[in-house]
């Protein structure tokens, strides 16, 4: 992807309006006082023109996939001019171009691997101006094998096989590495991974290559399948998951917000979580319209391809209580399998937001 894809939305602020009153002269029998006494009735009986409304920018880094997809209707509203805040979004193409912004202070929230957020949480906990919250989930499981051939039925089925990826350090990795060691083979020995900067590498290698085996994320599924029909789902990762655990759920990607931004500005932020949640409802209930949106921002080429992909790309919101339970539960599946995966240790309670 070349650079970021800007999303800024400009504030509209309100003019002000002068009164001007003239004094005619009075007519035989008229007063100063009664004059004096029109004039201010006429004034009293015009209002005062309202205070411009003061918004709170807002700087959101997001991912080129579905928790962007999920983001469209805040980004075009606020366009119109109509979001709570002044919500200025960028979307990116990989994590490592967003994780030293956070770092820096220069993004005040991020939608990124859920993974990501627990190594970010320990690197950064110590660091006031750049320390984060997770304040939701924003996208369940959505990862998928895909296969230019019919080898593959089950996680066995990978042994021996090289499988092309992204996702290195994210959860990506983690995922397909957990599932490995569950259905008894080492990532190490048995399985090469070969990993990708981008999806669209993953999805090329596809296309090109008969017999090739990939881990694709949605939307990207439906877009490679579109375009090149021979490729087939083999494996859902998201129901070998819940083959091996059921006690969480996996969890692909969260909202995270600097923790100092989040207390200087609670009232703005509290309007960007409720804008949000509004904008992946509507692009769930409203697939057509969203995906005429999410076209034009460029995450799929098209429209029809868009509405394909929403239903599988598990959108969703999720917060408070239930957020650390389900989040705190696949993290934890992570950590037991390689601590690394969420930064070497559990996060604390402070990790939540609202905790």
């Amino acid at each position: 992807m070349k650079g970021p894809t800007s999303m800024k939305r400009l504030a509209t602020a309100a003019a002000g309006m002068m009164l001007v009153l003239a004094l005619l002269p009075g007519c035989a029998g008229s007063t100063p006082a009664a004059a004096t006494t029109a004039a201010a009735t006429t004034a009293s009986a015009t209002p005062s023109p309202e205070a411009p409304v003061v918004k709170t920018t807002i700087r959101i880094a997001s991912l080129k996939g579905p928790t962007t997809m999920g983001l469209v209707k805040l980004t075009s509203d606020a366009e119109a001019g109509q979001g709570k805040q002044d919500y200025e979004a960028t979307m990116y193409g990989t994590p490592d171009e967003v994780v030293p912004l956070l770092m820096k202070g220069d993004v005040d929230v991020a939608l990124l691997p859920a993974n990501l957020a627990g190594v970010l949480y320990n690197k950064l906990k110590a660091t006031p101006d750049a320390a984060i919250q997770v304040a939701a989930i924003n996208t369940l499981g959505m990862l998928e094998v895909l296969e230019s051939g019919d080898t593959v039925t089950t996680i066995a089925d990978l042994k021996g096989k090289t499988v092309y990826s992204t996702g290195k350090g994210a959860s990506p990795e983690y995922v397909l590495d957990y599932l490995l060691k569950e259905n008894g083979l080492d990532p190490a020995t048995d399985v090469t991974v070969e990993f990708k900067s981008e999806a669209t590498e993953v999805a090329a290698v596809l296309a090109s290559t008969p017999g090739a085996i990939g881990v694709l994320p949605q939307p990207y599924v439906t877009v490679l399948k579109t375009k090149s029909p021979t490729i087939r789902t083999a494996l859902t990762l998201t129901d070998e998951w819940a083959k091996v655990t059921t006690d969480s759920q996996m969890v692909t990607g969260v909202v995270v917000v600097r923790r100092a931004f989040a207390e200087a500005n609670p009232d703005a932020f509290a309007d960007f979580l409720a804008d949000y949640q509004a904008s992946t409802e509507f692009t769930n209930s409203s697939p057509a319209e969203a995906a005429a949106l999410i076209a034009e921002v460029g995450i799929v080429p098209s429209a029809p391809i868009a509405e394909a992909a929403i239903p599988a790309c598990n959108i969703t919101y999720i917060d408070g209580a239930e957020l650390k339970t389900t989040l705190g539960g696949y993290l934890q599946v992570l950590f037991g399998a390689d601590p690394a995966s969420v930064g070497g240790s559990l996060p604390g309670d402070d990790f939540y937001f609202g905790s």
